[in-house]
């Protein structure tokens, strides 16, 4: 993820999240946003630091990462992606969605 954040954005550290927006139909007719990258380890290690799991900070940042996508930027607009981030991290389906974590296995 660093090698990334350095690459495409000139900071020369790991990040939790990045986005690369296409926006444009492949072959197929399927229109392609874009991609978002999510480091876990940055992530889950950011978790206790926002007071979040490691499952509700991955869920924060894909929200995160598609309203980059959808062209919000939190640098320059005064606020409106983080409320609108909060606002759908509010949401019902956010929390009740499967698990994006591997749960490791207990023994006994």
């Amino acid at each position: 993820m660093k090698k990334l954040n350095k690459s495409y954005l000139q900071r020369d550290y790991p990040t939790d999240v990045l986005c690369f927006a296409y926006n444009e139909c492949t072959e197929d007719g399927c229109f392609l946003l874009g991609e978002i990258v999510v480091a876990p380890r940055v992530s889950i290690r950011n978790a206790a630091r926002y007071r979040n799991t490691p499952e509700g900070e991955i869920r924060k940042l894909l929200v995160h990462g598609i309203l980059h996508l959808k062209g919000y930027d939190h640098e320059a607009d005064d606020g409106a992606m983080q409320r609108m981030q909060a606002k759908l991290t509010r949401r019902a389906f956010f929390k009740e969605g499967a698990p994006l974590l591997k749960q490791p296995k207990v023994r006994s």
